[in-house]
């Protein structure tokens, strides 16, 4: 017998991000052989991922925001900590306006998505959050370009 148990990848620990609820319309319970399950429709997850794009490139968590305040009221804070989060704190302001991105280089999109198997969809997921990801990328001012090295020290955009 092996003493060797499951362990989680990536165990979480506690969360406190404050979330908010984008719409249930695309939502429902439902039972099948007694169990519920939760039934998404794929559109669901189309706006989750658009959504999701246009948070991370304009939005930092307050928490970050805190972490950035309490570095200029740090008296062990450098002056160019003190700059760099200052200008920091500067670009969060304007990238909030979801206007202009966070960062300008927004060129690639990693998603990881997992569910359970109470949760039923339907539909190919993966082409759902595709999609919500493509109209993230053509409906704002994201970039879908990167730079791309053609030397030690020279570059181009793709």
């Amino acid at each position: 017998m092996s003493d060797a148990a499951f362990h989680e990848l990536f165990p979480l620990g506690a969360d406190d991000t404050p979330y908010r609820k984008l719409t249930g319309d695309f939502v429902s319970p439902a039972s099948f052989e007694g169990e519920r399950v939760v039934k998404i429709a794929p559109d669901a997850l189309t706006l989750l991922a658009r959504q999701a794009f246009v948070d991370c490139q304009h939005l930092l968590r307050p928490g970050h925001l805190a972490q950035l305040r309490t570095i200029l009221d740090d008296p062990g804070a450098s002056a160019n900590d003190k700059f760099v989060a200052l200008d920091l704190l500067k670009n969060a302001n304007i990238a909030a306006g979801k206007v202009l991105p966070m960062c300008q280089d927004t060129g690639t999109a990693i998603v990881m998505a997992k569910k359970g198997q109470q949760v039923w969809t339907g539909a190919d997921d993966a082409a759902a959050i595709s999609e919500g990801i493509r109209r993230t990328y053509t409906e704002t001012n994201l970039r879908y370009s990167q730079v791309a090295p053609l030397s030690m020290y020279e570059e181009v955009n793709t």
